[in-house]
């Protein structure tokens, strides 16, 4: 009985996408069940190349079992033939739950049976191109050529995108004739926001225009703009919902004297993991908007819980944050308070707020806590308990300090101290007892006359609580903004999780580049001012944000195509001897770093008799619509000024190509190919690491979309290494986190795995957006 591994492969995966496909039992099962419905339906052993890929991605992404059979049934029978069709009919099946299923309804929502005709993809295209035609002869090559593709398959919702995209680029090439040299020149961008690399490093702004959001702001007039509807420093009693005592203006006036009406804000992180993707946007608002408005930002560490808190998490964050371009006015902890803070509980009890209670820690969880008998226990009680407490005469969880107020969430009486028996990372075992953030946070803002106390929306059940323990102890009392997080799909950023992922053994640490932690993201290559640029375009919103991940690589291109210079590689090599060239054939060929600003410089590669190019960019059967290099179709070398002809393909013992021989001539002498390709002549051998989704689903936290949960949504080719990709000389001695083009490949980093011997190479984003690809 053919095994599953076979039957993997005889649908076109690799080997070894094969055999991460097996490690994911759920996707395993569905595949198999689909292959075997779909050779059924076929009444044929072998099942084709773009049926096997439509089958993949229906498993992967089908949530109802019991469709199943009917959907592999319709791509088996070719109703189903493309991935637009599929994602209908995903959709048609996810919104029409009942059996069984209307095929006539069906057929419809999925194009069934629809052919368009090359004769209606021309007409819809000059249609498209006659609306444009004034802008497009005004604009040439500048143009937008996205909005006429967007627009024809409107018309042509069934419509193939490359048949589209080819006679879109004919009837524009027909329109505008060939691109000149100022077709090439790069588009100049708004110099209004035009700023340079060095001002994003120091303001965590936008770069070279690109921090920019819908409305046209940069993140920096953004910040400024927030100024206009944030209390001016001295008026916090302006703001709606703040609570005027007899004491707050006296209070504001000492205030104002400390700080001379300074803005102050402050990023707050516990060190119990390393920062993400949301962080970014936090650490942007805080030190941005007192950057923006000639303020100060501390970086103050919420080091109040003992037990999870590690060294590596410090130095890690702040790392971070100066990564991002920001310099904290002081680094500050909340540890650095203790004595202070105690001091204020033993003044919250002595004025009748606060009390010793006995009730178990798990009694006090969630928010239908019971009241506790405790609460109106005389002050001197509480006192001698708490510092009992203090003394450790009690056992963890059988005592808390608890504070008397109700939180905008109802929760009654949150608990301001417990009793952990953990050494602190900076105070040893001086302290036993430990403030909860309920306590701590307002606090210390108090203590650090901050005006700004911004954070996420979910802090608002905490804005009232915060405004009563500030006026409940006499103290100058900060102004609590929230503002919307954001989410990323695809992904998740919860410590929790990302430690059963490390753990699992399904990433390799905190930094693994397929995680959005801001170590991760650095180590895969991505530039700090495109994350600060993307945090710009996603903008100062207060609701919460759930972003597509492909807005932020959009933000990693911008900055990349401008910064990191470009080489030639070939990950999977093929090579090819030049027959007519002598043995010692050797020369140099110039090769621009930005071929768009060949004032930038080049570097100089090797031309000889032996050269490699992908094994992609030759198919020994000529197929249609296929330029690259064949038997019968000759192909260019970028920037050697030569086209190659093939006349005879090696083969080992399996069949498999693993050389060519071919003779080639000036490019100027021989016909205009339809290609140029990439090649490499005496490369560097590295390795290069290949870089998808993690996961399969949007939301892998959500168990309408993944009822097994997160770990069971590993995408199975979400890393492919490599070993053998060879890579131009030039890059010989490139440092750890080095960025690079590979030209017609896609931009990449140098990992800190590599050695003097060795370079890994981690592909940080494809050269364009490919949203059809897992």
């Amino acid at each position: 009985m053919e095994d599953t591994l076979t039957l993997f492969t005889s649908i076109g995966l690799s080997e070894q996408r094969a055999k991460e496909t097996l490690k994911n039992e759920a996707l395993s099962s569905s595949l198999k069940d689909a292959i075997i419905q779909a050779r059924r339906v076929c009444g044929a052993e072998a099942v084709a190349k773009l049926m096997g890929t439509l089958l993949y991605t229906m498993a992967s992404r089908l949530k109802d079992p019991k469709r199943l059979p009917f959907l592999s049934a319709s791509i088996a029978q070719s109703k189903i033939s493309t991935e637009l069709q599929l994602a209908a009919a995903l959709d048609f099946l996810k919104s029409h739950p009942q059996d069984p299923v209307n095929q006539k309804e069906f057929e419809e929502a999925c194009g069934v049976g629809v052919i368009v005709t090359p004769e209606q993809i021309e007409d819809a295209v000059e249609t498209v191109i006659k609306k444009y035609r004034e802008q497009l002869i005004k604009e040439r090559y500048h143009f937008n050529m996205g909005l006429l593709m967007g627009e024809a398959r409107t018309a042509l919702k069934w419509a193939e995108g490359k048949g589209i995209k080819n006679e879109v680029d004919m009837q524009v090439l027909h329109l505008l004739g060939p691109k000149t040299e100022a077709d090439l020149e790069k588009k100049s961008k708004p110099q209004k926001v035009k700023a340079t690399v060095n001002d994003a490093k120091q303001e965590g702004a936008a770069v070279n225009g690109q921090g920019v959001t819908g409305e046209g702001m940069s993140l920096m007039e953004q910040l400024r703009g927030e100024a206009l509807k944030f209390h001016k420093p001295g008026e916090n009693y302006t703001t709606e919902g703040y609570v005027v005592t007899p004491n707050t203006m006296s209070l504001l006036k000492k205030h104002m004297e400390e700080t001379g009406g300074q803005i102050r804000t402050r990023f707050p992180p516990e060190p119990n993991g390393i920062l993400h993707i949301g962080h970014a946007k936090a650490i942007n608002f805080n030190f941005g908007y007192a950057k923006a408005n000639n303020g100060i930002c501390f970086l103050r560490y919420d080091d109040t819980n003992p037990e999870k808190e590690e060294e590596k998490y410090f130095t890690a964050i702040k790392e971070m944050v100066e990564w991002l371009g920001y310099k904290p006015y002081a680094v500050t902890h909340a540890s650095d308070n203790f004595q202070k803070l105690y001091d204020l509980a033993v003044d919250l009890v002595r004025r009748g707020h606060a009390y010793v209670c006995h009730q178990k820690v798990e009694e006090l969880k969630g928010h239908n806590v019971p009241p506790s008998p405790w609460r109106e226990r005389p002050i001197e009680e509480s006192l001698v308990l708490f510092e009992r407490m203090k003394k450790g005469l009690f056992a963890e969880g059988d005592v808390t300090l608890r504070m008397k107020m109700v939180m905008e969430d109802g929760k009654l009486d949150p608990v301001a101290y417990r009793i952990k028996y953990t050494p602190h990372h900076r105070s040893g075992d001086e302290w036993c007892i430990y403030p909860t953030y309920d306590y701590t946070h307002c606090l210390c803002d108090a203590i650090e006359n901050i005006t700004h106390s911004l954070c996420t929306k979910e802090f608002q059940s905490r804005r009232s609580s915060y405004f009563w323990l500030c006026n409940a102890l006499d103290l100058y009392c900060p102004v609590q903004w929230e503002y919307g997080r954001l989410n990323l799909t695809y992904t998740v950023v919860s410590k929790r999780k990302i430690i059963k992922l490390v753990d699992s053994g399904v990433v390799r640490d905190w930094d693994d580049p397929r995680l959005f932690t801001l170590t991760a993201l650095r180590r895969r290559g991505f530039p700090p001012e495109a994350i600060n640029n993307f945090c710009a375009r996603v903008g100062v919103t207060v609701s919460q944000t759930t972003t597509e991940p492909h807005l932020l690589d959009a933000c990693v291109r911008d900055v990349l195509n401008d910064t990191a210079p470009r080489v030639m590689a070939v990950l999977e090599p093929l090579k090819i001897t030049i027959t007519n060239l002598p043995e010692i054939t050797k020369s140099d060929v110039r090769v621009p770093n930005f071929p768009a600003d060949e004032a930038k410089g080049s570097h100089l590669v090797s031309f000889t008799r032996v050269i490699y190019i992908e094994q992609s960019d030759f198919r020994e059967v000529m197929e249609k619509g296929y330029k690259r290099l064949t038997p019968e179709q000759p192909v260019g070398l970028r920037h050697a000024g030569y086209v190659i002809s093939v006349h005879k393909v090696i083969k080992d013992a399996q069949g498999k190509v693993i050389e060519l021989e071919a003779t080639c001539c000036s490019s100027e002498t021989a016909e205009k190919p339809k290609a140029f390709v990439q090649w490499v002549s005496q490369p560097l051998v590295c390795e290069v690491r290949l870089y998808e989704r993690l996961f399969l689903h949007k939301h892998p936290e959500d168990p309408s979309e993944v009822p097994n949960g997160f770990l069971s949504d590993i995408n199975p080719n979400s890393m492919q290494i490599l070993p053998g990709a060879f890579v131009d000389i030039s890059v010989k001695g490139a440092k750890v986190l080095d960025r690079f083009q590979f030209e017609r490949v896609g931009y990449f980093s140098v990992d800190p795995e590599s050695t003097e011997d060795k370079l890994i190479f981690n592909r940080t984003v494809t050269l364009k957006e490919d949203s059809g690809k897992i």
